[in-house]
C-alpha cells in the first residue's frame, strides 16, 4: 500500500477557514476508503480541550529559523479514519485564527521545516508521496532537496503540489531568507524563489514538485494565461506536461438533506416538499414574506472583490424591483460589509445581509433557497455551488474555472442543464441571468421542481476526483 503525507495548514473539523480545509478532510478519507495510506499533517492550533485530551505526543524536537533554535512537538489523532499529525509550537500557532498575522511567513518557514524533520518521528509510516497544498506548506517541497539531500528516507520521496488558489502565493521581501538558512546568491534567482523584487513560495514549489495539481480542469488552463496566472503562468506553461486539474468534491455525509441534523426539515430528491417547508421556516425567521412563491435567492462567500460582491452591489436595486428575496451570508473586506448592511436596511423586507460565518445558518440557507449566486472573477474550483446542487439549489454562476466544469446552462429547447451561467464579468449580463432563472421560476413550478431533483441526483461526490489522484499517485511511485 503506497504512504502518502498531505500537507495542509487546515482540514475540517479542526480548522477551517476556506475550500482548502473541506478538501482537506474528505480526500484523505476517500482516498482511505480505496486503498491508499494517506495520513494528514497541519498545525496544532489552540484545540478545544476535548480535542486535546485525545492527542498522543510521539515526539519532541527542534528545527531552526535562520540562526535560531526552535522547539517542536509532535502529536497525533485517529479520526473517522484518518491518521492526523499535528506540529505544536505554542508562540505559532496558539492563536484565534489560522493566518492573517504579521509573521506568518515566519509562522509557515517553521511549519514546512517542522513537517521535514517530523517525517523521522512518524514510526513505520515513510512516506512515498508528500503531497503539499498551496503556499503554506510549499518549501517543504524544494527544501527537502536542499537539507536533506542524500538522506535516503527523503531521496526517495516523491511531490505533488496544489494549487487552490494561485492569487495567494506566499509573497514577501527577500529580506526574510535569513529565516530560511540560504545563500541570497545562490536562492535569490528567476529558477528558485526570486518573484519580480521579492519571493514566492508557491513559485519555488511549482518549479521543483515532481507533480503539480490545481482544483479544476478550466483553471489548470487558466492560471497558464497572463490574465490568471499573476506572475506564474508562463512557469506553469513550461511544466504544463506535469499539471493536472483534478476537480474537488463535496464530502455526501456533510452535505446530505436526508440526513442533515441541521436543517428543520430533512428531504431528498423525492420529497421536496421539505424542502419548501425550510423555506417558508426561513422566510418567517428573516421577517421576509411567507410565501412559497416568491423566490429565495441566496449567496454565501467570502466578501471580497474575487468572489464578484462588487458585481452584486451594481445590481442590487434592479434586483430589488422584482419579486424576489435576497439574503447574503459571509465575512470579509469591511466596504463590502457596510454597502451590504446599508441594503439589509434600506431592502428591509427583501434583502437580508448576514455578516458572519455561521456553518449551521448557512445549511439553512442552503435548504430554504431557490437559487443561489456565484458570479465569481475567477474560480478555481468552488465548493459552493456543488453543495447549493447537493441541496436542490439551482446555481447561478458565471462560467470560469470550476464553475465552467460543474455547472451547464439549462436550455429551454432541450431541458438540459443544471443551472444558468453567463461569462462576461458584466453587471448587465449577470442581471439578465438571474431576470431569466426568476422568469423560468414564476412560469413553470413544475418544470423547476424538476430541475431541482435532477441537480439532486448528480454525483459531485470525491467518488472519481480520488481514483484520480490514486493513479497520479501510482504514475510517480
Amino acid at each position: 500500500m503506497m504512504e502518502v503525507l498531505f500537507v495542509t495548514a487546515e482540514a475540517y473539523p479542526l480548522m477551517k477557514v476556506g475550500g482548502l480545509g473541506d478538501v482537506s478532510y474528505a480526500l484523505p478519507k476517500n482516498l482511505i476508503e480505496i486503498g491508499v495510506d494517506i495520513r494528514v499533517i497541519m498545525p496544532k492550533y489552540k484545540f478545544p480541550k476535548k480535542i486535546k485530551r485525545k492527542m498522543k505526543k510521539i515526539a519532541n524536537f527542534t528545527t531552526y529559523i535562520g540562526w535560531k533554535t526552535v522547539d517542536c512537538n509532535l502529536f497525533t489523532i485517529k479520526s473517522e479514519g484518518v491518521q492526523y499529525y499535528f506540529i505544536d509550537n505554542p508562540f505559532y500557532f496558539y492563536r484565534a485564527n489560522a493566518y492573517g498575522y504579521h509573521d506568518d511567513h515566519e509562522r509557515f518557514i517553521f511549519f514546512s521545516k517542522a513537517v521535514l524533520e517530523g517525517i523521522k518521528y512518524m514510526g513505520d509510516f515513510k512516506p512515498d508521496i508528500v503531497h503539499c497544498n498551496d503556499w503554506h506548506s510549499a518549501l517543504v517541497i524544494p527544501l527537502k532537496s536542499i537539507y536533506y539531500l542524500g538522506n535516503t528516507i527523503y531521496d526517495n520521496i516523491r511531490t505533488i503540489f496544489t494549487i487552490h488558489n494561485i492569487l495567494y502565493q506566499g509573497i514577501y521581501g527577500k529580506d526574510i531568507l535569513w529565516m530560511l538558512g540560504l545563500d541570497e546568491n545562490k536562492y535569490f534567482t528567476d529558477t528558485t524563489l526570486k518573484y519580480y523584487e521579492g519571493i514566492s513560495f508557491m513559485k519555488w514549489a511549482i518549479l521543483t514538485a515532481d507533480r503539480i495539481t490545481t482544483v479544476s480542469k478550466t483553471y489548470s488552463e487558466e492560471i497558464r494565461q497572463p490574465e490568471l496566472g499573476y506572475g506564474l503562468n508562463y512557469i506553469l506553461e513550461k511544466r504544463k506536461q506535469l499539471l493536472s486539474g483534478i476537480q474537488n468534491g463535496i464530502d455526501y455525509e456533510v452535505f446530505n438533506p436526508a440526513t442533515d441534523k441541521e436543517l428543520y426539515f430533512n428531504y431528498d430528491l423525492y420529497n421536496l416538499d421539505n424542502k419548501y417547508k425550510n423555506k417558508l421556516k426561513v422566510q418567517e425567521e428573516l421577517g421576509f414574506k411567507v410565501d412559497q412563491d416568491i423566490p429565495v435567492i441566496s449567496m454565501i462567500t467570502r466578501l471580497t472583490d474575487q468572489k464578484g460582491v462588487g458585481l452584486l452591489e451594481g445590481i442590487v436595486g434592479q434586483l430589488m424591483e422584482l419579486d424576489i428575496q435576497l439574503i447574503i451570508i459571509g465575512t470579509g473586506e469591511d466596504h463590502y460589509e457596510q454597502d451590504l448592511k446599508y441594503f439589509s436596511k434600506k431592502y428591509a423586507n427583501k434583502f437580508r445581509a448576514i455578516i458572519e460565518f455561521n456553518e449551521t445558518l448557512s445549511k439553512r440557507i442552503y435548504s430554504a433557497s431557490d437559487m443561489f449566486l456565484m458570479p465569481s472573477k475567477f474560480e478555481p474550483c468552488g465548493l459552493s455551488q456543488l453543495i447549493a446542487m447537493r441541496y436542490g439549489t439551482v446555481p447561478i454562476v458565471r462560467s470560469t474555472g470550476g464553475l465552467k466544469d460543474t455547472v451547464m446552462d439549462y436550455s429551454e429547447y432541450t431541458g438540459e442543464g443544471d443551472g444558468f451561467t453567463f461569462k462576461g464579468y458584466d453587471a448587465l449580463e449577470f442581471y439578465n441571468v438571474i431576470k431569466r432563472a426568476v422568469d423560468i421560476f414564476n412560469s413553470d413550478k413544475v418544470l423547476w421542481k424538476k430541475l431541482c431533483a435532477r441537480i439532486m441526483s448528480k454525483d459531485n461526490s470525491w467518488k472519481v476526483s480520488s481514483y484520480k489522484y490514486r493513479r497520479l499517485y501510482e504514475k510517480l511511485i
